[in-house]
């Protein structure tokens, strides 16, 4: 059975920090691309950062970079995303996918779609 749990979400003040975590299971996780998306009420799901867990390659979105960090750890089928100085347009419902795409632009640019999802975390930034 194919698994994705996201973990480490909740409710931090602006300027603060949180590391979300998706742990994936039930199929090859270094052949397939990570991304973690968001979705805000009333808002359309957006791509905030991808990971080719085969090369490392990763994407930020340009509302996010230099203030997100996404990691992987093959060895735990574990991708991590380390958000700081976090502000309250973060406020979202984080989902982990994954797709087999080697395009990492295109699939958290929201253009390839994602053959596994998680449920979603919950983050909210108090102003």
């Amino acid at each position: 059975e194919v698994q994705l749990v996201e973990s480490g979400g909740g409710l931090v003040q602006a300027g603060g920090s949180l590391r979300l975590s998706c742990a994936a299971s039930g199929f090859t996780f270094d052949s397939y691309a990570i991304g973690w998306f968001r979705q805000a009420p009333g808002k359309e799901r957006e791509g905030v950062s991808c990971i080719q867990s085969r090369d490392g390659d990763t994407y930020y979105a340009a509302s996010v970079k230099g203030r997100f960090t996404i990691s992987s750890d093959n060895a735990k089928n574990t991708v991590y995303l380390q958000m700081n100085s976090l502000k309250p347009e973060d406020t979202a419902v984080y989902y982990c996918a994954a797709s087999m795409t080697r395009d990492t632009w295109h699939y958290c640019s929201g253009y390839t779609q994602s053959d596994y999802w998680g449920r979603g975390t919950q983050v909210t930034v108090s102003s």
